[in-house]
């Protein structure tokens, strides 16, 4: 273990302990221009029992599609998730080290950091990427978890710089975020069911694949479908590709009949 004289021990701040360490994970220049992949569309949008946070399955090089089952909602903590959009290397790294962060920070403090400690601790580490971002590798995020203070669900939009933004109601980012939030602004309603806000995250994410080419629709023949997830008092929630396939198929019942 690392010996730190007073007044250089860093803490609880895991970044900083690794920045001493000479293990800086956002060095601030890269050589030249790297064609990286790129996530697309993710959400989130606030229900009455917490949170559903949701993402499609593509990343696209260019105008390649270079994965098709690629994961883009991720826990960060047992109440909380991070929804990745923008350079996929990075923002996977970054999700690593958040995880890392918030669990350093529980093991020292003895008590996990609150949602908006975990919020701001994400807007640093979207600042400390800022000269990656300023050469094409932008990382744009959600963050939303289950407040157990407020005993209700909270969410919050981050941009390259690393401002912070809470939203009331919901949120989307990546290239289809305009056509998936138009689709969620008009189905939205402060009362939705968990099972209602299911269903709106993949009507959303459907009409952005339809529009978006960077996004990827349901792909039943590959048994492929986006990414679903609820966060309430109980934590975080992952379906699986049956349980979200079953949503899917109720959607396009409804498109069937309208």
């Amino acid at each position: 273990m690392p010996f730190y004289v007073p007044g250089e021990d860093p803490g609880t701040d895991f970044l900083n302990l690794l920045r001493r360490n000479g293990l800086d994970p956002f060095p601030t220049t890269l050589p030249g221009t790297i064609d990286a992949g790129h996530a697309t569309t993710v959400l989130a949008l606030r229900c009455t029992g917490g949170v559903v946070v949701a993402g499609d399955r593509r990343a696209t090089a260019g105008h390649l599609i270079s994965h098709r089952d690629m994961q883009k909602v991720f826990p960060a903590d047992e109440h909380s998730a991070v929804a990745i959009a923008g350079a996929a290397g990075p923002a996977i790294q970054m999700v690593r080290v958040f995880q890392l962060q918030l669990e350093y920070y529980e093991k020292i403090e003895g008590k996990p950091l609150t949602l908006e400690g975990k919020a701001n601790q994400l807007a640093e580490m979207l600042r400390g990427h800022l000269p990656q971002a300023m050469q094409g590798l932008a990382v744009v995020p959600i963050f939303a978890g289950f407040d157990q203070t407020r005993e209700s669900g909270r969410l919050f939009q981050f941009d390259v710089t690393g401002g912070r933004y809470e939203e009331q109601d919901y949120a989307t980012s990546g290239s289809g975020s305009l056509h998936a939030g138009t689709v969620i602004k008009l189905g939205y309603r402060k009362d939705l069911s968990e099972s209602e806000a299911l269903s709106l995250a993949v009507k959303a994410l459907w009409h952005a694949a339809d529009e978006d080419s960077a996004t990827g629709g349901p792909d039943p023949i590959r048994g492929i479908y986006p990414v679903l997830t609820v966060i309430t008092d109980q934590g975080f929630r992952q379906l699986s590709d049956e349980e979200s396939g079953a949503v899917f198929a109720d959607f396009r019942e409804e498109l069937a009949e309208g």
